[in-house]
């Protein structure tokens, strides 16, 4: 790919998506088959362009969080062409009918799903979502154009070249697959201000990058938001529920968006809960930025401050804090979410199903650990991202997220009088 302007591969990527769009089920299949075939032949290729990728970073010092978000090692290369089968298995959503009936005239109306036609996606050090993005984009009928940032350059550059090379392999274009990495700053403002070309764009990053691309944009933007992620334990909460919810929540992966960042318990709770699960965490790590009561309950916990509530740590870090009741909980939640996943732990029916009702999040969930909220784990094999808006989709966006809809009419000479 030697273009010289990003205007050139946003022009075709959208040659490509009326080819795309004609594609058969069975022909997306294949093309997904071959793409993670490469990517598996391709490992080591990948893995080496990858250490370049962890070795710039760590001298750049980019943190732990972002560089685990970074690598790629041989058992994430193989659940990377894992999850492309995933979504070649899934069914394919153009084509299916989401509605109609027939008009008194007698023409029949049918509202059909059909690809949106060129979807871009600006993210940072996920070299995962390249692909990810690229499968469900493929078996969505859609051409993609992908900006992946400068920490994830070199494994990019590969992995683009991987999947272009596999679909022109089996006679697919590969121009269903562009990136304006190369481009740096100005491959980015190329799909802000695409208009005509770029039919909807996907921002996957930090708080800033997400909010510059949606206020510079002039394309239409799926906001995919910041993940301050809450937790909140009642007074009903068991004891084995609370520590390894929240233990799970937190360390399993702290880096990514569905971690927990704030753990919220009733006072009632407190002085049963908070010492097991502090030192649950603890002992995995994590420092505990505590209020005052959380303190007295818990050594080595280092004072809170209000920036403490407001923030995605994305490490192994969690704010703890005592609220009155289940009420000041939801307060708190209101002031502090960033609209992403929220979760309580209670045996009370109603707290449950009141949090479940008032908490206006993408995600709310009861009893359950808020690293759920994923697209595989939702069963969408992968996801574009998880959207933190309510226009057109919210929460995590599989393959008919990644579709619009047209109207198809069927008449036989009516005519409007």
């Amino acid at each position: 790919m030697t273009d010289q302007t990003p205007q050139v591969r946003l022009e075709r990527a959208k040659e490509a998506s009326r080819a795309t769009a004609a594609l058969t089920s069975d022909d997306k299949e294949r093309a997904l088959e071959a793409i993670a075939t490469a990517l598996e032949r391709e490992s080591v290729r990948v893995i080496a362009a990858n250490a370049l990728d962890i070795d710039r970073g760590r001298a750049e010092g980019i943190g732990e969080s972002l560089i685990d978000r970074l690598r790629l090692d041989e058992t994430r290369v193989a659940a990377l062409a894992a999850a492309v089968r995933q979504v070649a298995a899934l069914p394919d959503p153009v084509g299916r009918v989401v509605g109609g009936h027939r008009m008194p005239n007698g023409v029949a109306l049918e509202q059909v799903r059909v690809p949106f036609g060129v979807v871009g996606a600006i993210y940072e050090a996920r070299p995962n979502v390249t692909v990810d993005i690229a499968a469900l984009a493929l078996r969505s009928g859609n051409a993609v154009v992908l900006r992946g940032g400068s920490a994830a350059r070199e494994s990019n550059t590969v992995l683009v070249e991987v999947m272009r090379d596999a679909l022109a392999g089996i006679g697919i274009t590969a121009e269903a697959i562009q990136t304006v990495d190369d481009f740096g700053r100005d491959g980015a403002k190329a799909l802000m201000h695409g208009r005509g070309f770029i039919d909807v764009l996907v921002p996957r990053g930090s708080a800033a990058l997400i909010e510059t691309v949606v206020t510079e944009s002039t394309v239409p933007v799926i906001e995919t938001g910041a993940g301050n992620v809450h937790i909140v334990l009642d007074e009903s909460a068991p004891d084995d529920w609370a520590r390894d919810i929240v233990v799970n929540a937190k360390v399993q992966r702290p880096s990514v968006c569905n971690a927990v960042e704030t753990v919220l318990v009733l006072r009632q709770a407190a002085p049963r809960l908070i010492p097991l699960v502090a030192s649950a965490l603890q002992s995995e790590g994590v420092a505990i930025h505590g209020d005052d009561i959380t303190a007295g309950l818990v050594s080595n916990v280092i004072p809170a401050t209000d920036e403490d509530w407001a923030t995605e740590y994305l490490s192994l870090d969690v704010a703890m804090k005592v609220v009155d009741s289940l009420e000041d909980a939801l307060d708190h939640i209101r002031r502090y979410s960033t609209g992403h996943t929220e979760s309580i732990v209670t045996t009370d029916s109603r707290n449950a199903e009141r949090f479940l009702a008032e908490v206006d999040s993408a995600v709310v969930m009861a009893n359950t650990s808020t690293r759920f909220t994923d697209g595989g784990e939702f069963g969408f094999g992968a996801e574009v991202g998880i959207s933190t808006q309510k226009l057109h989709t919210r929460g995590p966006m599989g393959l008919s997220e990644l579709t619009s809809t047209k109207w198809l009419a069927r008449g036989a000479g009516q005519t409007r009088g």
